[in-house]
């Protein structure tokens, strides 16, 4: 059951989109040209499904974490993702609390959401075309299959996601008076200052010099002078019963990595939204969405907006800035940094900073997922002569300055070597 909290903000939420996003997508996520509810899926989930059917692959419990270790491995979601929040910011919010926290881990393309008693795994896959789909394995399910749960979209449609389904990590504390309400946060992503990202979740690691909002269980939210200093823990053992949970950790590098990922993917799925219901638009007599009150809003210049928010977003153009090294607290960073795809040099686009940023070349790895791949054509032409734009210099804007020469002309390098269909005009960087 969501908590009335999360819900009542949800409703005002869908009801402001556009007073308070522009940038969010401006149709139902049923309208013909998207067709969310009724087209058919593909992914990760999807395809598993089947599989489990047949007999391919063996879905079994494991004590108290029931499916989660199988289910895990199955989708091949590293354990090492672990990171743990016990803010009621879920579906199965009756049951999280500080005390039995709900461990969340991830890979490219799929999140995975465990609460330990909870009656339900929780499970966010990302179709290439159609967005996040959700789904819920049933715990107490002998023959488990993998149901489509659209109710989550209560929460995972809102003006935090872009108005599409979507990934956010929202930053929360509690009040002081009830430990189990929890005031109205919002979702971060890496343009947002360190000092004010955990809220509600458990951070585990070194986060350099900053005080951040997590490890927080009280806070005084009518003076934030008062709130308590988050403190450095390099393990979660002796903050709550460990039995069930994969590893003993809360990664502040993993948390920075999915904060990116999160919203990462909305960016891409509003693109190619709004690319598809330009083309119909185009191609029928329906009337095109009404202009926004700025005098914004026809079809191409909401693609055109999309295009630069996603391309700004994926260059890291206005990420905060780190102050002080960041420590991760498992094995995740040397995990996820391993995985490439590498250059000639051996660089990769998952190598990650930790110093002055989130990762040492400022070009997202999503630009590798199936998501970006699947961009209409012209729509993914439009996106790379962007970033041929910035990356190549020609970009004067003051905010650009940030992404140096050294950093673009890396950047162009490795993609040159490790991203199938980069354009040709993607040459060598001398200015």
């Amino acid at each position: 059951m969501f908590s009335i909290l999360a819900l009542l903000f949800t409703i005002f939420s869908a009801g402001v989109i556009l007073a308070q996003r522009p940038d969010a997508f401006q149709v139902s996520r049923d309208h013909p040209a998207i067709a969310y509810s009724t087209r058919p899926v593909d992914d990760a989930v999807s395809r598993l499904n089947p599989k489990i059917e047949k007999g391919e692959v063996r879905i079994v419990r494991d004590g108290s974490s029931g499916y989660l270790q199988s289910v895990l491995r199955a989708l091949d979601v590293p354990v090492e993702s672990q990171v743990v929040v016990f803010s009621q910011t879920s579906s199965q919010a009756v049951r999280i609390n500080p005390h039995n926290p709900r461990a969340v881990f991830f890979a490219d393309s799929v999140a995975v959401g465990w609460v330990r008693g909870g009656a339900v795994l929780e499970v966010a896959a990302q179709d290439a075309e159609q967005g996040v789909i959700f789904y819920s394995l049933d715990q107490q399910d002998d023959t488990p299959r993998f149901k489509r749960n659209d109710e989550c979209l209560a929460c995972h449609l809102s003006w935090d996601t872009l108005a599409v389904p979507g990934l956010m990590i929202f930053s929360t504390l509690p009040l002081p008076d009830d430990k189990n309400a929890y005031a109205v946060g919002f979702a971060s992503n890496h343009t947002i200052p360190l000092e004010q990202r955990w809220g509600g979740w458990y951070v585990t690691g070194r986060p350099g010099s900053v005080q951040h909002q997590g490890n927080v269980f009280t806070a005084d939210a009518s003076s934030a002078a008062s709130a308590p200093r988050s403190h450095e823990l390099k393990n979660l053992e002796g903050q709550f019963d460990l039995d069930g949970y994969p590893t003993h950790f809360s990664d502040v590098v993993a948390l920075m990595v999915l904060e990116h990922q999160a919203h990462m993917t909305n960016l891409l799925t509003r693109v190619g939204w709004e690319s598809r219901l330009a083309s119909f638009e185009e191609r029928s007599e329906t009337p095109p969405v009404p202009k926004r009150p700025s005098g914004r809003g026809d079809a191409a210049t909401r693609v055109r907006d999309a295009v630069r928010d996603l391309v700004d977003y994926l260059l890291f153009v206005d990420e905060a800035p780190l102050s002080g090294r960041i420590e991760g607290s498992s094995a995740f960073t040397e995990t996820f940094s391993a995985r490439g795809p590498r250059d000639h040099q051996g660089r990769s686009l998952r190598q990650l900073d930790l110093e002055q940023r989130l990762m040492r070349y400022p070009c997202s790895y999503m630009i590798y997922t199936p998501a970006f791949d699947a961009l209409p054509a012209s729509l993914k032409e439009t996106v790379y002569q962007r970033m041929w734009q910035v990356l190549s210099g020609q970009e004067k804007e003051r905010r650009y300055a940030r992404l140096t020469l050294a950093n673009r002309q890396a950047i162009v390098e490795i993609l040159r070597d490790t991203k199938k269909g980069l354009p040709e005009y993607f040459q060598p960087v001398n200015r």
